[in-house]
C-alpha cells in the first residue's frame, strides 16, 4: 500500500504529487553524486493546498512528505518513491520522523511565536532524511503578523526545506505568500469513493458506511466519525429534529440552548481527555509535588496553560456548532431539492419523513431564506457574537421563513 492510496477521489493531485517526489529524488540524488542539477523540475521549495472542508488537504500533504523520505530500494529501478514500507514513508505518516514536522492548532489562531519557531526550524539541514519538511495543516489559522514572519521563510528558504501549506481556499492565504507557493486544488471526493475507504481501510459495514458517506456528502473525516462513533450520530439525529422544533418561540428558544448545551459538552469532553494530562505533565516538568504546592516562578507557566486550554475549549464549541450548521444546510439543501424537483442525490435519506414533511409546508423562497439565515449564524460567529444569541436569531429566522 502506497503512501497515495488515503487521497481519495484525487487521481490528478495524486498524479502531479508523485512526479514532483520523483524530481525530489533525483535533485537529492544528483546533489550527492556531485552531478548538475536538472532544469525543469516538478518539485518546488513551497506548495499551498486548498480545497473544501474534508477534501483531504493534510491527507495529501502528509503522503507528499512521505514520499519525500521515502528511502526504498526500488527508487533506483526506476519505481517512485512513496511506497509506504520503508522506514521513511512509516515514520513520516504516523509523526514520527525527525525531519518532519507536522504543525496543526487546536487554538483559534497560529501567532507570530510560534511561527518565529518553524522558521528557525525551517533554516537547519536534514538531520537524518532526504529533506526537511514543515506540514502547516491550518495555515488559515495565521494571524498576520505571524504571515508576515513566514513569508520571508518562504521567499528566501533553505537548499533543502520544503513548506507544504493547507487553506480551504486561496483567499484565506496572505496574496505575498500564495504567490510563491505552487497551488494544488482538492475536490470534494465522491461518496462512493468515500463510502468504499471506509469499508476497505476501517472495516465499517458497507450499508453504514454509504449512509455515513451520503450524509456527510463526501467529507471524509466526519463520514468517519458518524460511520464508528455512535455518540456523533445521535448528535446528528438531534441536529437534524431542528427544522420541526421551531414551530413557536418557545421551541426556538429551546433548540438553540440545546445545540448550545451539545457543542459545550463536545468541549468539556475533550478538555477531560485532554486538560488534566497537559497540566500533570507540565506539573512534573516544573519540579511539582503530587497535592503539594508549585515551586516559586512557575505561576506564569501555569497561567499560559491554563490560557491555552481554555482558547482550545472555545475553539472546540464552535467547531462543533459549526458542525450542526453545515448539517442544518445540508437538510435545507435536501428541502429544496425536492421542492424544486432536482435530480441531485437527496444527503439525508435516513430523515426523508421531515424533509418531505417541511418541502410540503413551505416554499422554495422560505427554504432559501432559511438557508440564509444558517448562513449568516455561522458569519454572526466568525466575528465574535455571543454563540447563544446568534443561534436563537438563527432559530427564529427559521420558524419565521
Amino acid at each position: 500500500m502506497t503512501v497515495w492510496d488515503d487521497l481519495v477521489g484525487q487521481d490528478r493531485v495524486r498524479e502531479q504529487l508523485a512526479a514532483a517526489a520523483k524530481d525530489a529524488d533525483a535533485l537529492v540524488t544528483a546533489v550527492s553524486d556531485g552531478e548538475p542539477l536538472e532544469q525543469g523540475s516538478k518539485m518546488t521549495h513551497a506548495w499551498l493546498f486548498t480545497g473544501p472542508p474534508g477534501s483531504g488537504r493534510s491527507t495529501a500533504a502528509r503522503a507528499f512528505a512521505a514520499a519525500l523520505q521515502c528511502t526504498s530500494p526500488d527508487r533506483a529501478l526506476g519505481g517512485e518513491p512513496g511506497c509506504g514500507f520503508c522506514d521513511g514513508c512509516h515514520t513520516s505518516l504516523i509523526g514520527t520522523h525527525a525531519d518532519v514536522q507536522v504543525i496543526r492548532t487546536d487554538l483559534l489562531s497560529i501567532g507570530v511565536k510560534e511561527t518565529r519557531d518553524l522558521v528557525r526550524r525551517a533554516q537547519l539541514s536534514p538531520a537524518v532524511g532526504r529533506w526537511q519538511v514543515i506540514v502547516m495543516e491550518d495555515a488559515d489559522r495565521l494571524t498576520e503578523g505571524a504571515g508576515n514572519v513566514l513569508l520571508k521563510a518562504v521567499e528566501e528558504p533553505a537548499p533543502r526545506t520544503v513548506w507544504l501549506l493547507c487553506a480551504p481556499s486561496l483567499e484565506d492565504v496572505l496574496p505575498t505568500i500564495r504567490s510563491r507557493c505552487r497551488h494544488l486544488t482538492l475536490s470534494t471526493p465522491p461518496v462512493e469513493a468515500v463510502a468504499d475507504v471506509l469499508i476497505r481501510r476501517d472495516g465499517v459495514d458497507p450499508d453504514r458506511a454509504h449512509s455515513a458517506a451520503r450524509a456527510t456528502q463526501g467529507h471524509i473525516g466526519r463520514a468517519r466519525r458518524l460511520a464508528t462513533d455512535e455518540r456523533a450520530r445521535a448528535r446528528r439525529a438531534a441536529v437534524l429534529k431542528v427544522p420541526l422544533r421551531v414551530a413557536d418561540v418557545g421551541g426556538c428558544l429551546k433548540a438553540a440552548q440545546e445545540l448550545i448545551d451539545t457543542a459545550t459538552d463536545d468541549a468539556k469532553q475533550m478538555a477531560e481527555e485532554v486538560d488534566v494530562k497537559e497540566t500533570e505533565d507540565l506539573k512534573a516538568a516544573l519540579g511539582g509535588v503530587a497535592g503539594g504546592r508549585m515551586p516559586r516562578g512557575t505561576a506564569g507557566a501555569m497561567k499560559e496553560l491554563e490560557d491555552k486550554q481554555k482558547r482550545r475549549k472555545t475553539r472546540t464549541q464552535r467547531d462543533s456548532l459549526d458542525l450542526a450548521l453545515t448539517e442544518l444546510t445540508g437538510f435545507y439543501r435536501d428541502v429544496l431539492a425536492l421542492q424544486l424537483g432536482s435530480r441531485i442525490a437527496i444527503a439525508n435519506v435516513d430523515v426523508q419523513d421531515s424533509l418531505d414533511r417541511i418541502a410540503e409546508s413551505s416554499t422554495p423562497a422560505q427554504t432559501l431564506r432559511r438557508i440564509e439565515a444558517v448562513i449568516a449564524c455561522r458569519r454572526a460567529m466568525d466575528r465574535n457574537v455571543a454563540p447563544l444569541l446568534a443561534v436563537e436569531a438563527m432559530t427564529m429566522s427559521l420558524r419565521a421563513g
